[in-house]
């Protein structure tokens, strides 16, 4: 793999660092800025944005301006590949992203061969930094670690309810949900329900139906929350007070403008809001200044993209090959605070907490 790698690398050394000292440096970030999880997209857009800002403000990086590109994967696998390819092309250099699991996966196997450095700030399937090559890092946490605090919080705060969990079949979704199965059953428990649905569907109305017959007291979703806003919305319909808990694709307010207030009281599982940290309270101002929301994934966005522009100051170079060992075996000062990557290209930040959803916003479970 790291042969491959790094005679991509030599290409792709030869084409776009042959430049002049004065040249751009080609950065990218790449997410749904389309389709029904372009919420999303529009974080990490926006923290993409003002870090490229910011930075050049600072001076650059090596003294040079970052220039950044946009990409549409809307969670498309083969539209991810695609746009890959498309900033292999433009010469990038560095990928914030992707969103969807699904798609960083995929893409990652083109950022390798061509020598781009991919740090996703949302991407959480274990597979990704598992089998992604040498220049694949992560600014959040994965799904075993995720599963591992919803199972054991099912298993705690819902001793003796019954507990039904679905997935959406997607890398991410169903890998969450069977991380989670999995330390649910290991610290005791044993759901009443383990199904799949269809992303994209409008009527769940068969699924709470089969809710209903399992007397289901909590359902945990390993999925978007497109989905999770209409089957919290359905099930209350039909009467049902049954609990919603998922993970870290909840953290939008789309979701609230979904549900109103049947959303009322849905639980999920996201890392510490960087939001909170007092450090970060003067870019947490310039974004509210704009009139935006800097919540779920706007400042792991900018935080890839300073981690890599620190690496590269190390480095005295936009190289991959150089920026790899000081991403490595830096120690990077961020707005989610300060971090680092182990061997596998993981963060080493805290994990997972639980959060409440509580008229139309959400915050840390009391």
């Amino acid at each position: 793999m790291q042969k491959t790698f790094y005679a991509g690398l030599a290409l792709a050394a030869g084409l776009a660092f042959a430049t002049p000292s004065w040249a751009d440096i080609n950065i990218a970030t790449a997410g749904p800025m389309t389709g029904q999880y372009a919420s999303f997209g529009a974080q990490m857009k926006a923290g993409a944005e003002q870090a490229v800002a910011d930075i050049n403000a600072a001076g650059g990086v090596l003294g040079q301006k970052l220039v950044l590109s946009v990409g549409d994967d809307a969670c498309d696998p083969k539209q991810a590949v695609a746009v890959a390819n498309q900033m292999a092309s433009k010469g990038v250099v560095f990928m914030a992203g992707h969103f969807c699991s699904g798609s960083s996966i995929p893409a990652s196997k083109v950022y390798e061969e061509e020598g781009i450095i991919q740090i996703s700030p949302a991407s959480t399937n274990p597979k990704l930094t598992e089998e992604g090559g040498p220049n694949v890092y992560r600014v959040c946490g994965r799904d075993d670690q995720q599963g591992i605090t919803a199972g054991n919080f099912l298993m705690k705060h819902f001793a003796g309810k019954n507990v039904a969990i679905i997935h959406d079949k997607t890398a991410y979704g169903k890998g969450l949900a069977d991380e989670t199965k999995k330390a649910y059953e290991a610290a005791g428990g044993k759901p009443v329900m383990y199904e799949a649905i269809t992303a994209g569907e409008k009527d769940y109305s068969a699924l709470v139906s089969k809710l209903k017959q399992a007397k289901a007291d909590v359902l945990y979703l390993g999925g978007y929350h497109t989905e999770a806003g209409l089957i919290v919305r359905q099930m209350r319909d039909q009467g049902m007070k049954t609990v919603l808990v998922s993970g870290d694709a909840l953290v939008t307010n789309e979701y609230w403008a979904i549900t109103g207030d049947a959303g009322e009281g849905t639980l999920m599982t996201f890392s510490p809001d960087p939001r909170k940290n007092p450090e970060a309270a003067p870019l947490v101002k310039v974004f509210r200044d704009k009139n935006i929301e800097p919540e779920g994934y706007v400042l792991y966005t900018y935080a890839a993209i300073q981690a890599w522009a620190q690496a590269a100051a190390t480095a005295g170079s936009a190289d991959a090959a150089k920026v790899i060992p000081a991403l490595n075996a830096g120690k990077f000062k961020t707005v989610l605070g300060e971090l680092s990557f182990d061997k596998k290209g993981d963060v080493t930040l805290p994990g997972y907490v639980f959060y409440e959803w509580s008229k139309g916003n959400y915050d840390y479970l009391k």
